[in-house]
């Protein structure tokens, strides 16, 4: 049986690093974008022998996702690993003394409550999986123990995506599915920047790590390089 991943927002930066590695270590992809373009591009620079598809997917949209969700079960009878990518950094200069209300929501919206509609249509699909796994990609910046003041709404809506990870964790347990939240680093992609000290394949080790070789009795966890960190 071949083992299947969904990634969410893999058309770019740590989503299209972790499909590529994954590809390589043998998994089927579906790669998953809401800019069916560049998704579709995406695709074709790692799908040399039809390892990867594309599947549109906008996560803020329930009906999206549900019609995502369908597409992958005519495709495919299970699910091994579901990474929640799919993010955006809006906040520039903003300060929490003054950021806008709309500005939040977007954030929380994408951030947060995006994994929760993803998660709550692919677990039956990862639950016919022998370990499914959903790894939910957050950052230091969503650290309670971490956060400064910079980016407001990124840092509220990934604390957001860490008690997401703690919910699903305990809600999916019995059924066989482990849940955990990723830290990747500071990583040179398009949102984190030309200055930032990691490479994309760095970035992404840590989360293809947790979809194939974490203990399978790690669930709701924090994880950063291999080790579980302060929420």
């Amino acid at each position: 049986m071949a083992y299947i991943a969904v990634i969410t927002g893999s058309n770019k930066g740590i989503g299209l690093e972790a499909a590529r590695q994954l590809i390589k270590k043998g998994f089927q992809v579906f790669m998953t974008a809401r800019r069916k373009e560049e998704g579709r591009k995406a695709v074709d620079q790692l799908s040399a022998n039809g390892n990867a598809r594309f599947v549109y997917l906008e996560v803020t949209e329930p009906d999206s996702v549900r019609k995502a969700a369908r597409e992958v079960s005519e495709q495919a009878d299970h699910v091994d690993v579901l990474i929640n990518n799919a993010g955006i950094f809006p906040d520039g200069d903003s300060s929490i003394l003054n950021v806008d209300q709309l500005l939040l929501e977007k954030s929380f919206l994408t951030n947060a409550a995006g994994a929760v509609l993803v998660s709550q249509a692919f677990w039956p699909l990862l639950a016919r999986a022998k370990t499914g796994r959903i790894i939910n990609v957050s950052s230091g910046l969503g650290s309670l123990s971490e956060m400064g003041s910079s980016a407001p709404t990124y840092s509220i809506s990934k604390a957001a995506l860490n008690a997401v990870t703690r919910q699903f964790a305990a809600a999916l347990k019995d059924k066989g599915i482990i849940v955990n939240s990723a830290c990747p680093g500071w990583v040179r992609t398009e949102m984190g920047g030309p200055q930032a000290p990691r490479s994309v394949e760095e970035g992404a080790e840590g989360i293809v790590w947790l979809a194939t070789e974490a203990p399978a009795d790690w669930t709701g966890n924090f994880i950063r390089d291999h080790q579980v960190i302060p929420w």
